[in-house]
């Protein structure tokens, strides 16, 4: 009885942590945006979403205000086709307006419809934004209008990388700003070539930065973390950020402005992500900033210290930018700690090798279902000593099903002394109520790292297993694996001594129809799991609770 009240807590322990999940994400959602002044053209006002310029050889200043070169009526758009990416880059600033992530379909029903993960649409904003702050003169920022010489480049067959340069030339200034793509990569090389071609020296930063709206996922009830993350070392000590999320509804009130070596900035969101990675050994300014033009705007980014070119130098700024799955083994060479962006949580340690387990047998078996089949087993084999243990006290606990019965007729009254008389039999017959639930509570992280596993990994989207169920990371579509885990459910049920208290036996005849109900809006994947791992467990209990019946008879 006592086991079955730790499950029933753990169980609805999870679904509360689930639910205080979606509830903090709609509040977020429900948070008041900030003002901001508009201009005569509707757009923000100047400079609202670019960070301030900063004198030569120096940290940038918080993120503010401050003069940008006039903005140029009219957009054309260049777009760039690899293998993986089908981009468009806006004349205006070189800004990534959207990026179709080719081997990811938005859907099933939608084969031929890449996922479209930045997006310059109203309603959808998602743009990778980049340019230069200079404090002593004009310098393109993400307003600013650059000239191309073709308006599409397309990898070629045997072609390993894309080059595509965009130029601004004013007042003797010239900017080459490259985008460089290759083959089989997300990850995308962004430079900009500052050559003084004046009289006078200039001195400036160069700034990248992710810019979106809020979204809006639904009342989705697996909920995953949107929002902005940031890394870097602490300069002059040995601490390090290691992993900091900076979520869009706190911008406005708690702007971040720090400065980090190395490190990255990350826009994060279910299964996809965009980075910018500066150079690693610059110390950089790490900052925020929020605008409005109807849809609050938020802005993370991370601006390089001032660098001064002389008349007839050249000076050239270069960060790394990510816009694809998130895969951790493309994101680990990129940046220390950018694979941490697949977000496992507060047991990443454990989690960790049941994702690495689950890509084993995956390489094996060519299937995530029969992987995360796999998986279950092995876990279970690795808990069948403390799963025994539970087991055999449950099993002990069911012969005193009788005797506990007829304590309950004789002082159902008087819960003390019911109270005491259990506690004399459990001493007389050599048990311990509790012997079953440390077992299972040491269990619960194991369990929990592999409900984020499964939810996290981009590799189990739109994976099939076997018949009808064609996407793991979907619910499933007729409810099979529901009603074969709530059946599953119900063995255990009648497997474990039942309460002597018939209020706690009617909650328990219910929680098997309950968990049915809340599993079937559940990805198919986690139910898989969860009714794997309850046959092997009534296998198990049964065989242990025959076995000690046997001994008894």
């Amino acid at each position: 009885m006592d086991t079955q009240r730790i499950l029933l807590f753990v169980a609805l322990s999870f679904v509360l942590l689930l639910m205080w999940q979606a509830w903090v994400e709609d509040q977020a959602k429900l948070a008041p945006p900030p003002v901001v002044t508009m201009g005569v053209d509707g757009r923000p006002a100047p400079a609202a979403d670019v960070p301030s310029a900063v004198p030569a050889g120096a940290l940038p200043d918080a993120p503010g205000a401050a003069p940008v070169a006039a903005a140029v009526p009219g957009e054309t758009f260049v777009r760039v086709v690899t293998d993986v990416l089908d981009v468009r880059v806006n004349t205006r600033g070189g800004t990534l307006a959207s990026a179709d992530l080719l081997s990811y379909p938005v859907s099933l029903e939608k084969p031929d419809e890449p996922f479209r993960l930045l997006d310059d649409r109203a309603g959808r904003q998602f743009m990778v934004q980049s340019g230069l702050r200079s404090a002593s003169g004009l310098a393109p920022d993400h307003y600013a209008q650059y000239l191309s010489a073709q308006s599409e480049y397309h990898l070629a067959q045997g072609q390993d990388e894309l080059i595509v340069p965009l130029t601004w030339n004013e007042n003797g200034l010239q900017v080459t700003k490259t985008l460089r793509f290759k083959r089989g990569s997300y990850a995308v090389e962004i430079g900009h070539a500052v050559e003084n071609r004046s009289e006078t020296p200039w001195n400036g930063s160069e700034y990248r930065q992710l810019q979106r709206i809020m979204p809006d996922d639904g009342h989705a009830l697996v909920y995953t973390y949107t929002g902005g993350v940031y890394a870097g070392d602490v300069p002059g000590s040995e601490e390090r950020v290691p992993y900091e999320k900076v979520e869009l509804s706190s911008m406005a009130k708690n702007p971040l402005s720090r400065d980090l070596t190395g490190g990255w900035v990350a826009m994060i969101q279910h299964y996809f992500l965009a980075a910018w990675v500066p150079p690693q050994t610059d110390t950089s300014r790490f900052y925020t900033l929020v605008t409005t033009s109807g849809t609050p705007l938020y802005s993370l980014g991370v601006m390089s210290p001032a660098r001064n070119v002389m008349p007839g130098e050249t000076a050239q700024f270069s960060s790394t930018l990510y816009v694809g799955p998130k895969i951790q083994e493309d994101l680990e060479p990129l940046a220390e700690g950018l694979d941490l962006t697949v977000d496992y949580g507060m047991f990443t340690v454990i989690a960790q090798p049941i994702f690495w387990l689950l890509k084993f047998f995956h390489e094996w078996l060519g299937n995530w279902g029969w992987a995360i089949v796999m998986v279950t087993v092995v876990i279970k084999l690795i808990f069948y000593w403390p799963s025994a243990v539970s087991y055999r006290s449950m099993a002990n606990m069911r012969k005193l099903t009788p005797k506990l019965q007829a304590l309950k007729e004789r002082y159902g009254e008087n819960r003390q002394k019911l109270s005491e008389e259990m506690m004399k039999l459990y001493r007389t017959e050599k048990i311990n109520p509790l012997g079953g639930c440390l077992p299972i509570l040491i269990q619960i992280p194991v369990f929990i790292s592999l409900y984020w596993v499964l939810v996290e990994s981009v590799e189990l989207r739109q994976a099939p297993w076997v018949l009808w169920i064609d996407d793991l990371s979907r619910m499933d579509p007729y409810y099979v694996l529901p009603v074969l885990m709530g059946i599953t459910m119900w063995i255990q049920q009648k497997l474990n001594p039942q309460p002597v208290d018939p209020m706690q036996q009617k909650v328990f005849m219910f929680l098997p129809f309950i968990f049915t109900v809340f599993f079937a809006f559940f990805p198919a994947g986690l139910v898989l799991y969860w009714l794997v791992n309850n046959v092997l467990s009534i296998a198990q209990q049964w065989f242990i609770t025959r076995r000690i019946e046997k001994a008894a008879a």
